[in-house]
């Protein structure tokens, strides 16, 4: 189990020994599910393409979903999934940005009501995370996962094109200066109000590699984070044309990173409609309500 400091000292957060995507201990034994019930967006991350309905082979991935539903529709997914998926925790990962959207808030009053067990978890890109992480914690969430991929906006302004910050479209440098001030005001907001908070960091070769993950590493745990998730870039979207690292460069730059900050390594990169046990090779699509074989190779760390 991940082990973090509080201000009295080395303490133990329990309940990560039942979320399958922080403990790999949980991973393989508890199940997860996503609420789809966010449909906008705020952030144009150029390797991302959201995409709702299809389960074609390349919709395994984030930002992909059947189809939205309603807060009080998943809270009836909840229930329908709690016992024969061995669910443990609900989350909200998109397939947009869960803070833009006022379903995700409807939906953890509801689920956090009704299912008190299990642990709320929230997936963002961080941009409205100082405005709405005193606000996340109310409600009960208790795992946050913020997708960190720059700690310059020299290196941020490849990575994302534009940033809608208070009803302002910023591009360029602006965007990616204005995203990190508020990323790591936000997890620094919520790491001070008890939340367990992971950083998310997409290895994308030729732009953030050659040892910029471990500033991002080093700035992650400065603000309270306590652990980082490093991911194989899927080429999609304005960076299709990029090649993702090879094994080895994933192996290395994860190593390299865990001498800063402890590393989850087995992530599956789910949809953001995923449902059941990750790493196991049937999962069940909560929009469709049947089970199917996942046709596609599930990373972990053996083969990265």
């Amino acid at each position: 189990m991940i082990r973090v400091r509080s201000k009295s000292g080395s303490e133990d957060r329990p309940y990560l020994h039942r979320h399958p995507c922080y403990s790999r201990a949980a991973h393989g034994r508890y199940g997860r599910i996503h609420l789809p019930v966010a449909e906008r967006c705020n952030l144009g991350c150029s390797y991302c393409e959201r995409r709702v309905g299809g389960m074609t082979y390349h919709a395994y991935r984030p930002a992909v979903a059947s189809r939205l539903v309603r807060p009080e529709e998943a809270v009836e997914q909840v229930a329908r999934h709690l016992h024969e998926d061995n669910l443990t925790v609900a989350g909200i990962a998109g397939p947009g940005e869960p803070l833009f959207n006022e379903e995700t808030f409807e939906t953890l009053r509801l689920v956090g009501a009704r299912f008190p067990e299990l642990i709320l978890c929230l997936s963002t890109n961080g941009l409205l995370l100082p405005a709405r992480a005193r606000e996340l914690h109310a409600l009960g969430v208790k795992t946050l996962t913020v997708t960190l991929n720059a700690v310059d906006p020299a290196i941020g302004e490849r990575i994302y094109s534009y940033a809608d910050v208070e009803d302002e479209v910023l591009t360029g440098r602006d965007a990616a200066a204005a995203l990190l001030e508020r990323q790591l005001e936000g997890i620094r907001r919520a790491a001070g109000l008890g939340v367990t908070v992971k950083v998310n960091s997409i290895l994308i070769p030729g732009v953030n590699d050659a040892g910029h993950l471990e500033q991002v590493a080093r700035t992650a745990r400065s603000l309270g984070a306590q652990v980082q998730n490093i991911t194989p870039l899927i080429p999609l979207g304005r960076l299709r044309h990029l090649q993702p690292p090879t094994c080895a460069q994933l192996r290395r730059t994860r190593a390299q990173c865990e001498q800063i900050i402890p590393q989850f390594r087995v992530c599956q990169q789910c949809r953001a409609d995923a449902v059941g046990v990750p790493g196991r090779r049937e999962e069940r699509s909560k929009a469709e309500g049947e089970r199917q074989e996942l046709r596609v190779p599930l990373l972990s760390e053996g083969s990265w």
